[in-house]
């Protein structure tokens, strides 16, 4: 197995990687049984965590994410010091990162980031060359459908979709256990497909996106332009901000729901409605056996998806005379792009075991002939 070992030269602070071993039981996707770290990267948020090969966190660390007006440094910096942390108290093998950006199909640059400033980064090479143990880079809904797949909710399915809404709409598509990620790296990209012409402008430049219709971006922008209104339907989520509309939040929006607030209630219904309607779409396309639903407005539960299952059947091209897709809620929640990174890095690890061992064993031939 390898092991981290730190090196303290005044401030400086840099790692190793160790290889004492090779013999280890593998898991069914051939990848060596050791810890590795996982990285989600969001607009907000930035955690770390040590995962075993069976999917457990054995421990997680989270922290803002640096102001996007930053350079790409720093963001880098806070990856680094994070698993520096973990490394102290961790035997860690590789890292994977999920970024919340369009990456590259040798799964090395981050081709554009929306919320951070990342364009065209290499970011796998930076780290990898920091940190001194094999990289791996992937978009985050692809690292969280991974996830999904191997541990939660897509286990068993050989054609699975997972759709994360969040801030906007994510995808991923998985079939017999490889992730498509196109020609460019940039597969899945769902929410950005044009439902509506003509309709609400998207921060990607275009108008009537799926995700302005159904996200966490599109709930609360309607609960707050009826509150702003004054819209007498409104009175409980303005009661509840003592009348600050910028205080309207989705987790709030599906808390009032839950306890019966009406317009809280139809709000995810609508939300719902066009999440089906775009599902739909996508099993024309793409004929899954299983739609994996994610991110954080997932959390409303039966308040989004049974409309979106009742739209689904609606919208559904030759609706009762082919197989329906099951729709299902992810299962592991806000970690899964953190613990589908660190398992994808796990077979990075198993490439750079393999290549390193091949060195070695040119070393000993050239070292053999040499005494010869």
């Amino acid at each position: 197995m390898s092991m981290y070992r730190e090196l303290h030269r005044g401030a400086a602070r840099a790692t190793v990687l160790r290889t004492v071993g090779t013999r280890e039981r593998r898991s069914h996707l051939t990848a060596p049984r050791v810890p590795t770290v996982g990285i989600d990267i969001g607009g907000t948020k930035v955690m770390a965590g040590v995962v075993d090969a069976d999917g457990n966190i054995l421990e997680k660390l989270r922290t803002e994410t640096p102001d996007k007006s930053k350079s790409p440094k720093v963001v880098e910096d806070t990856i680094v010091e994070l698993v520096l942390d973990l490394s102290d108290r961790h035997d860690v093998h590789a890292v994977g990162i999920g970024a919340a950006g369009w990456v590259d199909a040798d799964r090395n640059r981050v081709l554009f980031a929306p919320h951070l400033s990342w364009r065209n980064e290499p970011l796998r090479d930076r780290l990898a060359g920091r940190l001194a143990v094999p990289v791996m880079v992937d978009n985050d809904a692809n690292t969280a459908a991974w996830a999904e797949w191997r541990f939660g909710a897509g286990r068993g399915e050989d054609h699975l979709v997972m759709i994360t809404l969040g801030t906007g709409i994510g995808g991923a598509i998985l079939e017999d256990g490889q992730v498509k990620r196109g020609k460019f790296g940039v597969a899945g990209e769902f929410g950005h497909m044009q439902v509506v012409p003509g309709g609400h402008r998207c921060p990607c430049g275009n108008r009537g996106c799926w995700e302005q219709y159904s996200s966490g971006n599109a709930l609360v922008r309607e609960a707050r332009e009826l509150a702003a209104a004054e819209s007498p339907v409104a009175y409980g989520i303005m009661d509840r901000v003592g009348g600050n509309v910028g205080e309207i939040t989705g987790p709030l929006i599906t808390e009032l729901a839950r306890s019966g607030d009406a317009m809280c209630v139809e709000l995810l219904q609508d939300i719902g409605q066009w999440l089906g309607v775009g599902i739909a779409n996508l099993a024309a396309a793409l004929d899954p056996s299983c739609f994996v639903i994610g991110g954080g407005v997932s959390a409303a539960d039966d308040l989004l998806i049974a409309p979106a299952r009742d739209a689904f059947r609606r919208h559904l091209t030759g609706r009762g005379y082919r197989p329906e897709a099951r729709i299902v809620k992810a299962q592991l929640g806000p970690e899964a792009g953190m613990v589908g990174a660190a398992d994808l890095a796990r077979l990075v690890a198993r490439r750079f075991r393999r290549a390193n061992r091949r060195r070695v064993e040119r070393y000993e031939r050239y070292a053999r002939a040499g005494r010869a």
